[in-house]
């Protein structure tokens, strides 16, 4: 079934019809000045399930997701670091910081990650076509300003992801515009003339030293890695404006001539933007202590597939409320999940499938495709739980039905990318929890059976669940 989702370049639901049977695929991707933060993740865990959406669906993902490796936060940060550091020492901590994040959230490694800094003549080229366009003209400082009005003039549309009021823009453009002479507060800074502030973090470029200005970066490396048109482009909907519109600007641009008489071509087809994260039903404030990484969560005993499900939980045009309360929500679904699943394989007993259960994943698709629609996804596959724990309960489901249905779940699974619950060896059972096991053992035996729940709810409240299987109980942590 055909695939329908949001494009906020046209306001409305569409169809998606690619170029190719290999979609291109952009995400914009970390700023590595620091470590990222839940909000941050929401982005990406959406992204990762559209490819995966997308694969399922037979396309191939050519998915680029950039490294914001220079820009005002890092410089500041990387000239009061204490000790003193270099530029590349600096994002390589926190890059790799992201990236171990992102493995604990079951995310695909994209095709590409280029890095800003290594994008530099790219930049200098597009700027370049700019210039000579007249759409570009250059301060007196030596800074390169891109002019919304001169583009407009020459047939392009500034304001295709949001309605733009330009009595508002200086406030909200994302550039510094204190000291440059620009001939609108619209306009926004292609290059950046090297000041005092900037210490030893600069290029030397044709029109003198400097660095490359934010929404520059990724119209440079998208168009070398993906062609000057591709098909999606993915981020939170804080960098729709002004972010993307100078994207589509500047790229657009790009191929429109000074004497007006040609059409820009067009730089992605289909935008997608993810709804803000809220945490504790308020904007994340180190103040507020509602702020958290991956590690502060993972301090606190809380898994990457719990975090992923939560973050998934809603649709990605609705804000998402980040709780513990909905972290605990997330570990308690997933364990009636994992119980299910263990029970199949029991059954199963590593018996090949011979097929899987169409009507499960057609109707899995069917909720994706439509808008991808998460909360039905959900709704399908807990339908599916119940009525195979049902199944199982009246000792309805052969091996070869067990192994069938586990096959299907991998194909929705591939979707979801919620990682397998890691057993626990015996080995690593704490003493404790190895004796109230041998009790309840001992008390089922007994036939007191008021004794082995009230045990059993002992062990949950621990942290420890009891499946009984055939072979015996199995112990797992929550």
């Amino acid at each position: 079934m055909d695939l329908h989702f949001f494009n906020t370049l046209t306001h409305r639901i569409e169809a998606f019809v690619p170029s190719s049977k290999t979609v291109g695929f952009y995400c914009c991707g970390p700023t590595v000045y620091d470590f990222a933060h839940i909000g941050n993740f929401r982005t990406f865990v959406f992204a990762d399930l559209l490819r995966r959406l997308l694969e399922f669906k037979g396309f191939k993902v050519n998915h680029v997701m950039n490294i914001t490796d220079v820009d005002d936060k890092i410089i500041q940060r990387v000239n009061t670091s204490t000790p003193p550091t270099t530029l590349s020492d600096y994002t390589k901590k926190y890059e790799e910081a992201f990236f171990e994040d992102f493995r604990q959230l079951n995310c695909l490694e994209p095709v590409r990650t280029p890095h800003a800094t290594e994008y530099i003549q790219q930049m200098y080229d597009l700027i370049a076509k700019l210039l000579d366009n007249g759409i570009a003209y250059q301060t007196p400082d030596g800074s390169i300003f891109f002019s919304i009005q001169r583009y407009m003039a020459l047939g392009g549309k500034y304001g295709q992801l949001v309605n733009i009021n330009f009595d508002e823009t200086k406030s909200t453009e994302r550039i510094k515009n204190d000291e440059y002479e620009k001939e609108s507060a619209a306009d926004f800074a292609l290059w950046k003339a090297r000041t005092e502030n900037d210490g030893n973090i600069f290029w030397e470029s044709p029109w003198g030293e400097g660095r490359p200005g934010w929404h520059l970066e990724c119209s440079a490396m998208s168009s070398d890695l993906l062609g000057k048109t591709f098909d999606i482009h993915v981020g939170g909907e804080d960098l729709a404006f002004p972010h993307h519109e100078d994207e589509i600007a500047q790229s657009e641009g790009a191929s429109l001539c000074k004497d007006g008489n040609t059409a820009p071509v067009p730089f992605v087809k289909y935008w997608i933007h993810f709804s803000h994260l809220l945490s504790e039903g308020k904007k994340m404030s180190k103040s507020l202590g509602n702020f958290y990484t991956l590690r502060d969560l993972f301090s606190k005993g809380f898994t990457g597939r719990e975090i992923r499900y939560l973050l998934l939980s809603a649709h990605y045009r609705e804000s998402l409320n980040f709780t513990i309360d909905g972290l605990n929500a997330a570990r308690s679904a997933l364990a009636r999940l994992d119980e299910c699943l263990g029970k199949l394989k029991e059954i199963a007993n590593n018996i090949n499938p011979t097929e899987n259960n169409s009507q499960f994943i057609q109707q899995f698709d069917e909720a994706l495709s439509n808008n991808i629609n998460l909360s039905q996804a959900w709704s399908v596959v807990f339908d599916w739980v119940r009525d195979l724990n049902r199944l199982i309960a009246e000792n309805k489901l052969s091996p070869q039905d067990a192994a069938n249905e586990l096959s299907a779940w991998e194909r929705v699974n591939h979707v979801l990318g919620i990682k397998e619950k890691s057993t626990v060896s015996t080995e690593n059972i704490p003493t404790e929890i190895a004796d109230l096991l041998a009790a309840r053992q001992n008390a089922r035996k007994a036939k007191n059976f008021a004794e082995a729940d009230l045990l059993r709810d002992t062990l949950k409240q621990k942290g420890w669940l009891i499946e009984d299987t055939p072979k015996g109980p199995r112990l797992k942590k929550i």
